[in-house]
């Protein structure tokens, strides 16, 4: 990508031309959003962002940037329970909700009114609980997207160096000790484990890691901390979902799935087993240059990631 053609974009500020507002849920629950339209011409086609666990779009604004640059509307949405969606728990520093199912039928919903509002083809992104959420509501047929891209897609947690059923069990335990809408660590975003360095497991760019607290500084009412134990408990029950063979292996959505093997908040084994069972997907890989949050790494691989994604992207459009 040539950047020196282009001036530089405001990572801090809404873009002018894009319109934030809130779309309800069929339970009347508001969620948050933004659309960034084409202004002229005929758009490529429409890309649906998804966030992860404790995100919220304003952290994403230089990569909806990218894609509308690119000649794509797009549109992206605060989960329940997070960003100015709200809050599922009692603690609005607390990540809680009841069942990963919620996000299912939210994004079912969202999408099937997106994507009658949206000019196609229509793309489905999702990053890290995002990429999770995207993949499930895939596997189960809910959503019939023209293609997705998965960024380090949260297949499975990481437990902490323990195996996944003795993780699950501790978080079962704990929700019936009565703490499952308590917090399930501190401030770090590696759950079952010490605090470490959070900056190091979500990017080598000190800039763009300060954007977020930043948009805390301007939006309070963004932040969000660790999540509760029954996040982590329903977190393992919904991968087990994600572990069906048939529905992956039968999945007719071309997919691009980034990934970066020395990923320390989602298990990368488990990506690369999905990768290998979906009929249609393709891996980008990115070694110990790239942290969890790949399209807010650092320029190389940033360009690197986006490059990879138009490049599908374009691929998916030939073909229609």
């Amino acid at each position: 990508m040539n950047r020196s053609i282009d001036p530089p974009f405001n990572r801090r500020s809404i873009p002018a031309m894009a319109e934030e507002s809130f779309w309800t849920t069929p339970d009347d629950w508001d969620l948050r959003r933004i659309d960034w339209n084409q202004q002229n011409g005929k758009p490529k086609g429409s890309v649906l962002f998804m966030t992860g666990r404790a995100d919220f779009y304003e952290k994403y604004l230089e990569t909806f940037h990218d894609f509308h640059r690119e000649g794509w509307n797009v549109t992206s949405a605060d989960w329940r329970g997070q960003g100015r969606s709200g809050r599922c728990g009692p603690h609005p520093h607390v990540g809680h909700i009841k069942d990963f199912a919620i996000w299912v039928d939210d994004l079912t919903a969202l999408f099937a009114d997106w994507q009658q509002s949206h000019p196609g083809p229509h793309v489905v992104i999702g990053h890290s609980m995002g990429g999770h959420i995207v993949l499930r509501t895939l596997a189960e047929q809910r959503i019939h997207p023209d293609a997705s891209i998965l960024s380090a897609p949260m297949l499975a947690p990481v437990g902490g160096g323990m195996p996944e059923w003795t993780a699950h069990l501790i978080a079962r335990i704990m929700c019936g000790m009565g703490r499952a809408k308590r917090r399930a660590w501190k401030v770090s975003e590696k759950p079952l484990e010490p605090e470490v360095l959070r900056q190091g497991l979500l990017t080598h760019d000190v800039e763009r890691y300060s954007d977020e607290f930043f948009w805390f500084s301007e939006r309070p009412d963004l932040r969000l901390g660790p999540a509760s134990w029954r996040w982590v408990e329903r977190a393992y029950g919904s991968t087990k979902k994600l572990r069906n063979r048939k529905n992956l292996e039968y999945m007719d959505i071309p997919m691009l799935v980034l990934a970066t093997e020395t990923d320390e908040l989602v298990d990368h084994p488990t990506i690369m087993r999905a990768v290998h069972l979906l009929p249609h997907a393709r891996l980008k890989l990115f070694g110990q240059e790239c942290a969890h949050e790949i399209y807010r790494e650092c320029d190389a691989v940033r360009d690197e990631a986006l490059k990879s994604s138009f490049q599908f992207l374009d691929e998916v459009l030939t073909k229609r």
